[in-house]
């Protein structure tokens, strides 16, 4: 299967249990991966035969900048859900969001969640 790939999408939002994370927000990072039938697009070089990834930006963010969610793997079933919902032409998508300043008492790089939904 043909792959579109997002990568490291960054994204200011409010999610989190705590408090103090509602109330300053933070960064969040996504990745989605979406798999999908590309021959058509490559053959007749045709917006119209693929996705448009710029589209996809625009709702993902829409999602990880609105409504806060406590986990980050609400916000990632959030947009696989979307993903799925929106175009019909996606088999599978697989989403990871990225939370680089959880609140963790230690040092650590990321911590992050990831996700594979396929339609039925």
């Amino acid at each position: 299967m043909d792959r579109i790939v997002l990568d490291h999408m960054e994204f200011y939002g409010y999610h989190g249990c705590l408090s103090e994370e509602r109330q300053q927000g933070q960064t969040f990072f996504v990745d989605a991966v979406l798999h999908l039938d590309l021959r058509a697009a490559g053959e007749q070089d045709n917006l119209a035969q693929t996705v448009n990834y710029a589209d996809v930006f625009t709702k993902i963010r829409s999602i990880v900048e609105g409504e806060p969610a406590n986990l980050i793997e609400a916000v990632a079933e959030r947009i696989a859900s979307m993903v799925l919902r929106e175009y019909p032409s996606i088999v599978r998508v697989e989403v990871t969001v990225h939370k680089p300043s959880a609140p963790i008492p230690g040092p650590f790089r990321d911590v992050s969640v990831s996700i594979m939904r396929e339609r039925g």
